[in-house]
């Protein structure tokens, strides 16, 4: 055998003596560091378990068996599910269980959206008497010159043409113009009138006269009843852009609703994004339904479908809101008359209203005439006479067209829709 081979065995045996007498120490500090209820363990212990391994952890205490809800600590030892940080010889907790639901409950179901609130609609009869002080501020010039004049006692063929000059700046047309002069002066040499109190009467009632107050001004939006069978009144709403048809529309049906009638509203303005939601708000605080389509619809189909539905919901009155045209656009005006004739395939149609703006003076009656060419108009609705409107529109419809005015607008609130009353439209100019 080499001097090199035994070298090196020589070393592995003294690294195995290291080894084993290194074992031997550990074991013994071992032993020393156990506390003396651990070494009691070990000795009363066997000293050989299964698979032969020596156990130097002391055994533990057997826990008797108690239901989950009845768990304490025992013999000082902490519970299961117990903080360890506890001292043992506090006091003992006890645990509550908390039972776990049978099942998982289920997502509760969302609320039901509240129903939108209704607006309190002003009672109709009376409106144009409650706006009559806004009205009559805006008209106390035409009132106040006329007054001062025929007040005056007898008057010559000057004081004459101030009157008519008067007339004239009020939008009265010429025709009504000479009309209400040769009564009033007929009237005045009649009646001897020498007080502007004399004078203000007979002024009142040939203005009244030339309203023809005779007329019947009524909205014509009552169903139509035979037997069991009812079928709602119909209402178109026309007009050029920009004179409030579509409000006008809106407050036509506070109106309705008013009066203790069931609305339905059809969009038939499909050319303007906003008209269907500005129709769709009215309805809503008035609790009546709309029907409406894509924009860019045709027209006549949803004013069909709005009659339709209205029939079948047994509404007492449908309002179809008409897109705003131009009366000069033949195309336009054509299409208007289309919607009326499709409409009449479905229902009878009751009123056709024309919109017109009351500081357009001599053009509004232009468009009268041109509408009423294409859809028959049985009504006008004048609006914005709160403003700077010289009101003498009015005569000239009613004298050149036969034409009842049926509403005035007067204002911007909700119901500041009122209906038509010559009388009082008349107090209301002469301030």
């Amino acid at each position: 055998m080499s001097t090199t081979v035994i070298v090196i065995i020589a070393v592995v045996l003294v690294l195995l003596a290291l080894a084993l007498v290194t074992g031997v120490i550990l074991a013994k500090r071992r032993r020393v560091s156990l506390t003396d209820t651990e070494k009691k363990a070990v000795e009363d212990r066997p000293k050989y378990q299964a698979g032969g391994a020596i156990s130097l952890a002391p055994a533990k205490p057997a826990l008797p068996e108690h239901p989950v809800a009845d768990r304490t600590e025992v013999d000082g030892q902490p519970g299961v599910g117990d903080d360890a940080s506890v001292p043992r010889d506090s006091e003992k907790r006890e645990i509550v269980d908390i039972p776990l639901p049978d099942a998982v409950e289920t997502a509760p179901e969302p609320a039901a959206e509240p129903e939108p609130e209704l607006d309190e609609i002003e009672p109709t009869s009376g409106r144009l008497e409650r706006l009559r002080g806004k009205l009559a501020r805006s008209r106390s010039g035409f009132g106040q010159g006329l007054l001062g004049l025929l007040g005056a006692g007898d008057l010559d063929e000057d004081s004459w043409t101030e009157v008519e000059d008067t007339l004239l700046l009020a939008d009265l047309g010429s025709a009504t113009t000479n009309d209400i002069i040769e009564k009033l002066r007929s009237e005045l040499t009649a009646r001897g009138v020498r007080t502007p109190e004399q004078a203000r009467a007979v002024l009142r009632e040939v203005l009244v006269g030339a309203l023809h107050p005779e007329m019947d001004r009524a909205v014509r939006a009552l169903p139509h009843v035979n037997g069991d069978a009812k079928k709602p009144a119909v209402v178109l709403v026309a007009g050029v852009n920009g004179t409030g048809k579509t409000t006008t529309t809106g407050k036509l049906a506070r109106v309705l609703v008013a009066d203790g009638r069931t609305v339905l509203l059809g969009a038939a303005d499909t050319f303007r994004a906003a008209a269907a939601e500005q129709l769709a708000t009215w309805a809503s605080r008035v609790g009546a339904e709309v029907v409406r389509g894509k924009e860019g619809a045709d027209p006549a189909a949803v004013a069909f479908d709005a009659v339709k539905r209205g029939a079948e919901t047994s509404v007492d009155a449908v309002l179809v809101d008409t897109a705003g045209r131009l009366h000069t656009k033949t195309g336009l005006m054509d299409e208007l008359g289309k919607v009326k004739r499709v409409v009449e395939k479905q229902a009878e149609i009751d009123e056709v209203l024309l919109v017109l703006d009351a500081t357009t003076g001599q053009n509004g009656l232009t468009q009268a005439r041109v509408f009423r060419e294409v859809v028959d108009v049985t009504g006008i609705v004048l609006t914005k006479l709160d403003g700077t409107a010289k009101g003498g529109i009015v005569f000239q419809v009613q004298r050149e067209l036969g034409v009842p005015v049926k509403l005035v607008g007067l204002g911007e609130g909700p119901d500041d829709l009122a209906p038509f009353e010559p009388g009082a439209f008349v107090d209301a100019l002469l301030g």
